[in-house]
């Protein structure tokens, strides 16, 4: 029997617009730069996820893009704010390391005043996830084990180590997303973890909803949940009967242009807790 439909909350988000995406460079299997990107196509996906946050309640404030930094649409990978702390990111690539700076910038521009910069690497929300029990953190490909103490000391919170062992979920935030942030609630593919990942996240959410390989391929892990509403890719078909047997109300969006660099729904938002 289908659940009644869950209630949103509103969120902010910050995102940043894609005026210099482009694929010239290779740091995940998802990047081809053989392969050219319409970037006037890519602007107006981008837009379209833009307009439907604050057609659903959300506010959106954005970060100016910078010439050079052509992965700068991909927000989340800036930093990670809970309880209006930021923990500024420290990116494994030089590529991407100047992002981190421009993040830091922002925030304190926009009034923040508990800042911390890192001393590991971290890829912000790419690589850290927040339930209302935990901060789960991936750890394999980007982001370093000695972040998730750092992270644990600086929040106050619990932070739960994941190891990712598929390169192309090379983020956590490509193999795990969380649908209710006040319920613990989420869904995940196993396939991107270690089998001891696999078993703590089976003991900690055994009521999670699990993808299936087609919708984890299809970067439909890589979704922004407000409670209610799952905006996810919209080629990871297989999610929205289940998400909509759950109460929640799955919003297709085509972000095929941006998926050429890795990212998706979730990859282009970062999300302001205060």
């Amino acid at each position: 029997m289908r659940s009644s439909l869950r209630e949103a909350s509103p969120r902010r988000f910050l995102m940043c617009p894609p005026a210099h995406f482009k694929v010239t460079y290779s740091i995940n299997p998802w990047m081809d730069p053989a392969k050219p990107v319409d970037l006037p196509l890519a602007m107006t996906q981008w837009e379209d996820l833009r307009d439907r946050y604050t057609a659903l309640g959300h506010t959106v404030e954005l970060l100016r893009p910078r010439p050079g930094l052509p992965d700068m649409v991909f927000a989340a990978n800036g930093a990670t704010v809970i309880d209006g702390r930021v923990l500024g990111a420290r990116f494994a690539f030089p590529e991407r390391e100047p992002e981190a700076a421009v993040h830091l910038e922002w925030f304190r521009a926009a009034g923040f005043t508990e800042i911390h910069e890192p001393v590991h690497i971290n890829e912000g929300e790419g690589d850290f996830a927040v339930t209302s029990s935990y901060v789960l953190a991936g750890r394999g490909f980007r982001s370093s084990p000695l972040s998730h103490d750092e992270a644990q000391e600086f929040f106050g919170r619990p932070v739960i180590g994941l190891d990712l062992v598929d390169p192309r979920y090379y983020h956590l935030d490509t193999a795990l997303s969380v649908l209710d942030d006040t319920a613990d609630e989420i869904m995940y593919y196993p396939g991107a973890f270690s089998p001891g990942s696999r078993a703590v996240l089976a003991r900690l959410f055994p009521d999670a909803l699990i993808a299936g390989e087609a919708a984890a391929s299809a970067l439909g892990l890589n979704a922004v949940s407000d409670g209610r509403h799952v905006l996810l890719p919209q080629a990871a078909v297989g999610l929205f009967e289940p998400l909509r047997d759950r109460g929640y109300e799955p919003i297709g969006m085509d972000l095929g242009e941006l998926l050429k660099g890795g990212g998706s729904v979730k990859c282009c938002t970062q999300e302001l807790r205060e």
